[in-house]
This record gives C-alpha cells, structure tokens and sequence, in this order.
C-alpha cells in the first residue's frame, strides 16, 4: 500500500532543522507550550514524588481508570464510556478502520486534516466532502452534508472549531446534524480537539447529544501534545467493544507516565484553559491589526474558535512560495496546498506563546518590502 507523501509533517519539520533557523512557529496548530516542571508546578506538594512510585508497565486498552474518570467529569459522561487513545489520531483511524466495509463511504470537511482524507481511501472507503469555502466565511452547509448521506454512509464528521480555518458549528446546527444521522442510523462523530477555545460565545460539546461520537486530544485546547494521548466518548456498548478491541491490535495502550500526567492535567484544565484563551486572544487582537493594515497582500476570515486561521494572499497566489519567503526569514506558516487549497496558508497564533508579537513585527516589515517592491 502506498501513502500519499504527508506534505504538512514534512513542511513543519522544517522548525527542527531549518538554516536558517526557525524563529517564529506560526505553522503549528498547537496552543502554548508547557514544559513537565510548569505542569507539575499547578499541582503543587509531593507531586514529583508520586509520579516517581508510577509503575512503567502496560496500562489497560480503554485507558487508566483515573484519566477515564477525569475526562467523564468534563464532558457529564459515565467513565464506561470513555475510550483513551494515542491522540485523536488513533481515533479518528479506529473509525475509518471500522468503517473499511464494502461499498462504504464517510462524509468529511474539505478543508480538513490531511489523513482524513487518505487514510480512508488507502481503506477503499469512499470519501463524500462538503466544503468549508471563505466566500461563505468558511461555514457548513448542512443541506450540502444530508445531500451526501446515503444508505452506504458510515459516519458523518463535523470538526468545531475547526482545523485551519478556525470556524464552528452553532448548537442548532450540531443538534440538527446529530437527530438527522440518528434518525438514519449514520454515524456521527464530533472532532472538538479545540473545545472550549472560542472567541465569541462559548457552546457546549456534543457529548451532551445520546447519538454522538466525541473525539479529543491533549493537543491543542489542553495545549499538551507531547503527551500523545487522546480519548473518545462513545456511548454504544458494542461500538466501545470494538474500539479496545482494535486497540489491542494498534497500538496496546498509552504509556502510563503519560496517562499520569494527562490526568493531573486535566484536573486542572482550567488553568490551562484560561492560558490558552488570554494567549490566544492577545494574539487574536494583533492579527485583527495586521490584516486591517495590509489588506492590499493579505485577506482573512477571522477565526470563531481554536488557534488556527487560513488566511490568503489578495491577489490570489499560490501560498507555498509566500510560506518558503517567510521561512527564509524565520517564520514559519503551513502552505494551503497541504490542505488542498493552494491559495491559502494556515496561521497558528497561540503556538508562538508570547513570542507573536515579535513574529508580527518581522512579518509586518517584510509585507512592507513586498508593498514597496509592488
């Protein structure tokens, strides 16, 4: 079996090894890093000390029974119905896996996350997309994703916010979507990897709704994406059997240092919450200047939610070669085409932590350069 090249890894591994160097990461999807003493630093008293009494073995294929409880508190969920996994990557593989039958097909975002799209077709997994365009302010079209649904249809996925372009789907919407897949016995899986991050109102996670999958991550909202762990809310007991069950073939269990370490996490997901919004809403607020300022190279649809947006250059340009411009110069941004939208370029604002400001001035004096050249 052959995979398409993964042009989004290959693009961002440039910030390990570029020359020169890498300065700015405005290409990841990430929040703010943490480092392990600022995590255990939240928890305070012995915490090293009862980290070190973790045995290094093998934790259970559904994950600890702390993590599990932890994240069934967040969401008002029974922990039964808890599944960890290796990032929302093994879940989102676990559902194209189960869905890998004859004749099947999935419905997904385009623009969406790069093996979202590939690794169901490597499956012969049909691949239905409704698209997310700018000229709509990247919203969904929910007569768009029932007009794909068919007899054949195995899930359907909705990602909020979502990944690049960093809009959401309203509660109305999720509800509508969610009765619509229940009533035909469809799938329907909810990617909020970014909840609760939002720019405007906050809404609730789908979990509340009895038909929906949930899948999250340590990655992006929590900010801690080192820790490869991830989870999935499913409700249907034979679902969540084939899960673990899958699970033991793939890849067994997380380590349980990790699993550890995500549980404290998110036991103080607050604090973690709360710097990733003050981050990404200082960033947010620079951004808002930049493209006011330099609406002659640059246009944008202002993200609602997460810590991405997908911006494009004014004239309509392919973005790859505007990404390799400000790679030379130490800033680092995800062309469209990874994406499949050469026009564009995804702009991580919260992954930069408190150095954007000073990536803002860069880029902002080498658009001045390029307005001048003009």
């Amino acid at each position: 079996m052959q995979l398409k090249q993964f042009l989004l890894d290959e693009w961002l591994a440039q910030k390990f090894s570029a020359d020169p160097r890498i300065e700015f990461d405005l290409g990841s999807s990430t929040g703010p890093v943490w480092t392990l003493r600022e995590l255990l630093a939240i928890e305070g008293g012995d915490v090293s000390e009862r980290l070190l009494e973790t045995a290094l073995s093998y934790t259970s294929p559904e994950g600890t029974a702390e993590l599990r409880e932890q994240i069934a508190a967040m969401h008002g969920v029974d922990p039964e119905e808890v599944q960890i996994v290796t990032g929302a990557a093994e879940a989102l593989l676990l559902h194209f896996y189960q869905a890998a039958e004859h004749d099947a097909n999935v419905v997904l975002p385009e623009p969406g996350f790069p093996s979202n799209t590939v690794l169901p077709e490597s499956l012969g997994i049909e691949v239905r997309r409704y698209r997310l365009d700018a000229d709509n302010r990247f919203a969904i079209d929910p007569d768009e994703i029932r007009r794909q649904v068919d007899r054949n249809t195995r899930f359907v996925l909705v990602n909020s916010p979502h990944n690049p372009t960093g809009t959401v789907i309203s509660e109305s919407e999720m509800e509508n979507l969610h009765d619509f897949c229940a009533d035909r016995g469809v799938g329907f899986v909810s990617d909020e990897v970014y909840h609760p991050i939002y720019h405007g109102p906050e809404l609730r996670s789908a979990a509340r709704l009895p038909h929906a999958t949930v899948l999250g991550d340590f990655s992006k909202a929590l900010c801690l994406s080192g820790l490869r762990t991830g989870w999935i809310i499913e409700r249907d007991p034979a679902r969540r059997a084939w899960f673990k069950n899958a699970r033991s073939y793939f890849t067994v269990s997380n380590t349980a240092l990790g699993e550890r370490l995500a549980a404290l996490a998110v036991r103080h997901r607050e604090t973690i919450y709360r710097r990733a919004r003050r981050i990404a809403s200082a960033n947010l607020s620079l951004l808002d200047r930049v493209f006011a300022e330099h609406t002659g190279i640059l246009r944008w649809v202002r993200p609602a939610g997460g810590m991405t947006a997908f911006p494009w250059l004014a004239d309509g340009s392919d973005g790859r070669e505007f990404c390799r411009a400000m790679a030379r110069h130490g800033i680092l941004l995800a062309p469209g085409d990874c994406f499949g939208v050469p026009s564009h370029f995804r702009l991580g604002f919260a992954a930069s932590g408190e150095k954007f400001a000073a990536a803002m001035e860069r880029v902002e004096a080498l658009l001045g350069r390029t307005a001048a050249a003009g």
